[in-house]
């Protein structure tokens, strides 16, 4: 990366340092590991007539287990595009208002646990509720792994809880819809027949100035063949709209080419370890008592607020072991 010329070509200097960080997560563990069992068997020798050491090997040993761990789940992140970042769009559903409070509190979880994993965020497109909330976003989170991780979550998450928004304090139930997609750089072969997709312009709503509403600037592309829908409206710009609505196209056709490939490799995939957009996999209560828990995996949480705030690495991993176990 210090060599003359490295950055002349961003994408792919950018590509190389991710690609530089996805190792170093799986060889820095393993390295770690190899180091400390070396270390332990030294301190178990130490340990035969000192108490101290000896409850000093206790603890090492339980972080050599949570290390074992770690590359245990890391080796289930084998998909092709399980390295990838990840392209994430976010639909209020049925619920009213209290579905897009839900939309953009979801946005808000997945933030957080980006933030906390120290993944970079971009915003590609939104649109926002009169009343409150978001009627959809869509981002890429970029990060090592961050489609491997996030892809589990499309689907259907459901809230219930006492109503902000209606003056009877009445329980409500609401829906927000996932969807996951790995991030394809442009060097990578997606082939999209520009014949295939429709393109319709349209006016730009909610925020960004009164420009954007002024012009035809948004872009929806159909994906005649698939059905795929892809939208973007973020930018004042029609040209880089477009190129960021082909950049979402791209993401949703390699998804659809990856569940191809796995359920050829597995006749039950379909049936159990593909969790498809519109099932509701995930149930968060905050009435009449708070959790969530996992249509799936049966994983949950009593900490509702925790959750919120992306503490959500439980259920991701507990999902990877689920899906190992249906293949």
């Amino acid at each position: 990366m210090g060599h003359a010329g490295f950055w002349d070509n961003q994408e792919a200097a950018q590509q190389l340092v991710v690609k530089l960080k996805q190792l170093k997560t799986v060889v820095s563990p393993i390295e770690d590991l190899d180091t400390a069992s070396a270390d332990l068997v030294e301190l178990l020798e130490m340990g035969e007539d000192d108490q101290e050491i000896a409850a000093e090997v206790t603890t090492e040993i339980n972080r050599l287990e949570m290390l074992v761990n770690e590359l245990e789940l890391k080796s289930m992140l084998s998909g092709p595009h399980d390295h990838s970042g990840a392209i994430m769009t976010i639909n209020a559903r049925d619920g009213g208002t209290d579905a897009n409070d839900w939309a953009e509190m979801m946005l808000r979880m997945y933030t957080q646990w980006a933030h906390h994993n120290g993944y970079s965020i971009a915003l590609m497109d939104r649109n926002d509720n009169d009343v409150a909330g978001i009627n959809s976003v869509t981002i890429s989170i970029r990060g090592p792994f961050a489609y491997g991780y996030l892809k589990g979550e499309t689907g259907i998450h459901r809230l219930v809880r006492i109503s902000p928004f209606n003056s009877e304090g009445k329980r409500q139930t609401s829906f927000a819809a996932v969807d996951v997609s790995p991030e394809i750089a442009d060097s990578v072969e997606i082939q999209v027949n520009e014949s295939d997709v429709r393109e319709d312009t349209y006016r730009a709503s909610g925020a960004g100035g009164q420009h954007v509403n002024k012009t035809d600037s948004a872009i929806r592309l159909t994906h005649e063949p698939t059905g795929i829908v892809v939208q973007c409206q973020n930018d004042r710009s029609q040209h880089k709209n477009r190129a960021a609505a082909y950049k979402m196209l791209r993401a949703r056709l390699a998804r659809v080419e990856e569940e191809k490939r796995e359920a050829e490799q597995a006749q039950k995939y379909l049936d159990k370890a593909r969790v498809g957009f519109g099932s509701q996999i995930r149930n968060y209560f905050l009435h009449p008592d708070q959790r969530v828990k996992d249509a799936r995996t049966g994983y949950n949480e009593g900490n509702f607020h925790n959750v919120l705030d992306g503490d959500i690495q439980g259920f991701l991993d507990s999902f990877l072991r689920w899906r190992i176990g249906q293949e």
